[in-house]
């Protein structure tokens, strides 16, 4: 996948997690993209990359890096 099929990729899945009342986290996308536990920061980048695409944005910027939830911008 190229950089912009992640970021869609990534909103989509946002959208997804929104409307069944839950949010993307780096361990749901993990599980979508079925990469393993120890590449958890190549799944960082991705959202790192839609957050930065305005797609999707933290649920709670206070929280620690390792609780991060993330919804739609539009949520």
């Amino acid at each position: 996948m190229d950089k912009a099929d992640r970021v869609r990729a990534c909103y989509l899945h946002a959208c997804l997690k929104c409307v069944t009342r839950s949010f993307l986290t780096n361990a749901s996308l993990r599980r979508r993209f079925g990469v393993s536990e120890k590449n958890k920061a190549t799944v960082s980048r991705y959202i790192r990359e839609a957050v930065e695409a305005g797609v999707i944005k933290p649920f709670d910027e206070l929280a620690a890096p390792k609780l991060m939830k993330y919804v739609p911008f539009w949520a």
